[in-house]
C-alpha cells in the first residue's frame, strides 16, 4: 500500500465512525431541541415563546438536513470532503440551538 494518500488509498474504518458520530451529533442535537422547545412552550405562551419554539424547530430542521445529507455522502465508496458552506450550516445550528436553550432556560 502506498504511503502517501493516493489512489489506492484504504479508507477503512474511517468513514462508519465519520457516519457514527454524524448520528450520534444529530441524536444530541434532537435532545436538545426537544428539552428546549418543552421548556418553551410550557410557560406562559407568550408570542416570545412560541416563536423561539419556532426557531429552535427550524434550527433542528436545517440540522437534520445537513447531518442527513452528509450521512449519505459517506455512503460512497470514497466519500467526498465535508464541503466547508455544510461545515458552517452545521455550525451555525449548533450554535443557534444552544443560545435557544440557554435563552430559554433563563
Amino acid at each position: 500500500m502506498k504511503a502517501s494518500g493516493g489512489a489506492g488509498r484504504d479508507a477503512g474504518l474511517q468513514p462508519e465512525r465519520t457516519r457514527l458520530a454524524w448520528r450520534r451529533t444529530t441524536l444530541a442535537c434532537s435532545v436538545t431541541a426537544v428539552l428546549a422547545l418543552r421548556t418553551a412552550l410550557r410557560g406562559s405562551g407568550s408570542p416570545v415563546e412560541v416563536v423561539g419554539a419556532a426557531l429552535i424547530a427550524l434550527i433542528w430542521l436545517a440540522f437534520l438536513g445537513v447531518a442527513h445529507r452528509r450521512v449519505r455522502q459517506l455512503a460512497a465508496a470514497r466519500p467526498p470532503g465535508l464541503a466547508p458552506r455544510s461545515a458552517l450550516a452545521a455550525v451555525a445550528c449548533t450554535v443557534a440551538l444552544s443560545v435557544f436553550a440557554v435563552a430559554v432556560i433563563l
